[in-house]
């Protein structure tokens, strides 16, 4: 913030601004995670993730991300 405070008031208020956009967006993603409703669906996604990681059907991430750099 401080640093903020040294630039030209425009520029101030475009990063205020892009701050307020930021914390209204995370207090969004903060509601809907928090309903009941995304809590079931999160714990059905994991269920699902960990049944495929049993039967194998997944991949270590690092061997995902390497396969698109060739």
């Amino acid at each position: 913030m401080e640093q903020i405070s040294k630039l030209p008031e425009a520029e101030q208020e475009a990063y205020g601004a892009r701050l307020l956009e930021e914390l209204e967006a995370d207090r969004k993603w903060d509601d809907l995670l928090a309903s009941p409703k995304s809590q079931a669906l999160l714990e059905k996604m994991a269920d699902e993730a960990w049944a495929e990681y049993e039967r194998g059907e997944t991949a270590p991430l690092d061997d995902i991300l390497n396969d698109k750099k060739d």
